[in-house]
């Protein structure tokens, strides 16, 4: 089921265009990962879907609702963490859920009980926030998110000041969410870590769509990349262009198309050189992203 479709999204501030037809989508249970350089569109973008910035031009529909024509309709199945969850932190995790809580009509203890669990917090959940860990406060901060019951969560560089543990979490938490038939947005600049548990990329530059591909899929945009083992990579370094990489004693990196590869391989075996393993290897994240942004890094 579709949960999300933003189609030729644009903004303008005065007469400087940031968004160009941004379009997208999010089905039920897909987490995509939402990428671009600092100054792409990223939280502009995020900022017109949950309609606090007004869009110029375009429509974003969240669940069969158009955002201009029935925004109540259309934001009330959403939740949001943008970078730092907005809590109160002499309060209790508890007390801030019920605060939240008393925002929407027939929030029941159960469902906040509910939320709790999902989010891993009900062994703190009574504990001041000022003594939560910045890992557990981004759980509070989802679980607030999530206290209406959405089935689509947006989340803005959710990873910012968390260590490996706090990161690990997270992605634990979002993987459980995406299984609940949750549609998860996530904007971050951490893309080894996306990799690990995304199923879609959404890539932006200068407020332009890149491209939007399954993770599977961008990953092998590039099909000539070999990592080749041989007895010893000093007697290979010989055959090898500019483009190829020794990356060990034992391993190299050769990019070349398949036949030219069939040939390379020939031309090595008959010169005596013992050639243990070739496999095909498909990029990082980041490298695709590279590759798709003509060179530009994620800053």
């Amino acid at each position: 089921m579709n949960i999300l479709k933003v189609e030729n999204l644009c903004k303008k501030f005065g007469k400087k265009e940031v968004l160009k037809n941004v379009s997208f989508e999010i089905n039920e249970g897909d987490i995509l990962a939402f990428i671009g350089p600092n100054g792409a569109g990223k939280t502009t973008s995020i900022k017109c879907i949950l309609g606090l910035q007004k869009i110029t031009k375009g429509e974003v529909i969240i669940n069969n609702y158009s955002l201009k024509k029935n925004f109540v309709k259309a934001i009330s199945k959403v939740g949001a963490l943008v970078e730092a969850p907005d809590v109160y932190t002499y309060l209790t995790g508890y007390e801030n859920l019920l605060l939240q809580a008393s925002y929407y009509k027939n929030i029941s203890e159960d469902s906040i009980m509910d939320i709790i669990k999902l989010v891993g917090l009900e062994n703190r959940i009574y504990d001041k926030v000022s003594k939560y860990s910045l890992g557990m406060r981004q759980r509070l901060g989802i679980a607030i998110a999530l206290i209406n019951n959405p089935n689509l969560l947006i989340l803005d560089e959710p990873t910012n000041g968390l260590d490996p543990e706090g990161i690990k979490d997270l992605r634990e938490l979002l993987l459980k969410l995406s299984k609940e038939h949750i549609g998860i947005l996530i904007s971050s600049h951490n893309l080894s870590e996306l990799e690990s548990f995304c199923n879609k990329v959404c890539i932006i530059s200068h407020g332009e769509v890149l491209a939007v591909k399954s993770i599977k899929d961008i990953k092998k945009i590039d099909e000539n990349k070999y990592i080749l083992k041989t007895d010893n990579t000093s007697k290979i370094k010989k055959y090898l262009t500019n483009i190829d990489k020794i990356i060990d004693n034992n391993y190299v990196e050769i990019i070349k198309d398949e036949e030219a590869m069939g040939e390379f391989i020939k031309r090595v075996v008959l010169n005596d050189i013992k050639v243990y393993e070739i496999k095909k290897e498909d990029l990082s994240l980041e490298e695709a992203f590279i590759k798709i942004a003509g060179g530009k890094k994620i800053d």
